[in-house]
């Protein structure tokens, strides 16, 4: 089959990324733009337009105008998805050779960052949550506890990175973690790749965003927790404990030269959107709907996980012995397709476009699922990777990435150092980084996670010679 024949292909229930629904929630803007002659949108880099970071043309006139509008010092559009701008977060926060605190979900985009800057994560634990796998943001006691090892240790830090929210729409309260980390005087990136509705809506029952609790660096997805397209993102800089020179600096490093107009157009009007009267009557209905979804699927008699984000539903397959994956399956072949299959459950994202009758699909569905003859061995409780509160890697993961290597069976690798990633994707967490030393502990949890993940994590991996 022919790629345009694909993508043009009807899915069912899209339950999936981007959160426009295939293109139904697009703004307005954007949309009126797309029924114009295909390709008039596609310009270079013409004197008018600029570039978004010599400061001239409508480019940069935008970022600075939603960037005012929101209440911020300033803001960058990227086109390579939020990964292109938590790597230039990560880069102007610190230099070759230090340090930066992060949890232990971080997405490999910023393990990469630290691999081609020459930066040393410093990794802390976080609380972890067994009946189905899932690691769970800090709270403020738990932060604390994590700055007084990294005191004890003599760690000297430039900066710390949060995630919040999770993949799975898990969250804490930012505000606490951000006046704490600030009393040390380093800055915060917080990679809220999914949740930029949280800063733009007026729901107050959603969570703090970073932004509004006074982070310096915060990264949105726009496709994944907005109406853009995918690859969209924003980068968000406030206050001065980060230089903006020093962000522009390695936005040059990390974005194209020849950055797509349609992408940034739909930056500019899927950020826009949010603050109109349309968008937030639009946004609130949306939420509002979703949280009926979920008290239906639930009555139901579904096993559907709480979380603090109302647009991810979390169904917590292995809890009637069925792993996230074999479900994903069955339902993808009844046309009800989710985002992120894991071992112990399923996450389907509603995303912002309608979702009539997706009760009674999912209702009717999950019960034939069980009805069916699926594989219901898998048991309901996993394994803690019991990470040390505080660790450090045991050579530089820059070193580890580009020093000669060989492979070993896993098993066979208890005291060697990992030349590599290994990184389930989706979620995109990795679970072993370069420059780690391979304890027998953690070999012993690689060895489940290879029977959990037996199609992502392999049976070698490569070592330091």
């Amino acid at each position: 089959m022919r790629l345009s024949s694909f993508l043009i292909k009807k899915r069912g229930k899209n339950l999936f990324f981007p959160a426009h629904g295939r293109g139904l929630a697009l703004p307005k803007e954007l949309k009126s733009l797309l029924r114009r002659r295909p390709g008039i949108w596609d310009l270079p880099e013409l004197p008018d337009l600029g570039d978004g970071i010599s400061g001239s043309g409508l480019i940069s006139l935008s970022q600075k105008e939603i960037a005012s509008q929101f209440g911020v010092d300033r803001c960058w559009y990227g086109v390579n998805g939020a990964t292109g701008l938590l790597q230039a977060g990560v880069l102007a926060i610190a230099k070759p050779g230090q340090n930066i605190l992060m949890p232990r979900n971080v997405h490999r985009s910023i393990i990469n960052a630290c691999i081609f800057g020459g930066i040393n994560p410093v990794f802390f634990d976080l609380p972890f949550l067994a009946d189905r796998g899932h690691f769970y943001p800090p709270d403020s006691l738990w932060l604390e506890s994590v700055l007084n090892k990294v005191d004890s240790a003599s760690i000297d830090l430039s900066a710390v990175v949060l995630v919040n929210p999770t993949y799975h729409g898990y969250s804490s309260d930012l505000k606490p973690l951000v006046k704490r980390i600030h009393k040390d005087k380093l800055p915060v990136l917080i990679d809220e790749a999914h949740g930029a509705h949280f800063f733009n809506c007026l729901d107050s029952s959603l969570p703090s965003s970073g932004i509004k609790v006074g982070a310096d660096i915060v990264v949105h997805s726009l496709h994944k927790s907005s109406v853009g397209l995918s690859q969209t993102a924003v980068l968000w800089s406030q206050g001065n404990l980060v230089d903006p020179k020093k962000i522009e600096r390695s936005l040059t490093w990390l974005q194209t030269s020849s950055p797509n107009s349609l992408l940034l157009s739909s930056c500019e009007s899927s950020i826009k959107e949010w603050s109109t009267n349309f968008g937030q009557r639009k946004l609130i209905n949306t939420l509002d709907l979703a949280r009926e979804t979920f008290e239906d699927l639930t009555r139901s008699g579904i096993p559907l996980l709480k979380t603090q984000d109302p647009l991810k539903l979390v169904l917590h397959t292995s809890s009637k012995g069925i792993s996230g994956f074999d479900a994903d399956n069955w339902f993808y072949r009844k046309q009800l397709i989710a985002e992120l299959p894991e071992p112990g459950t399923l996450t389907f994202c509603m995303g912002f476009s309608s979702q009539k009758g997706l009760v009674k699909d999912m209702k009717n569905k999950w019960f034939e699922l069980l009805d069916s003859d699926i594989n219901k061995s898998l048991k309901p409780f996993f394994q803690s990777p019991q990470y040390p509160l505080v660790s450090t890697l045991k050579t530089s993961c820059s070193f580890a990435s580009t020093s000669k290597s060989h492979k070993v069976l896993i098993k066979d690798a208890i005291g060697l150092i990992s030349a590599e990633m290994i990184c389930p994707y989706p979620p995109g967490i990795p679970i072993l980084i370069p420059g780690e030393e391979l304890g027998k502990k953690l070999i012993d949890w690689m060895l489940v996670q290879k029977r959990l993940w037996p199609n992502q994590v392999p049976a070698q991996i490569n070592v330091l010679l």
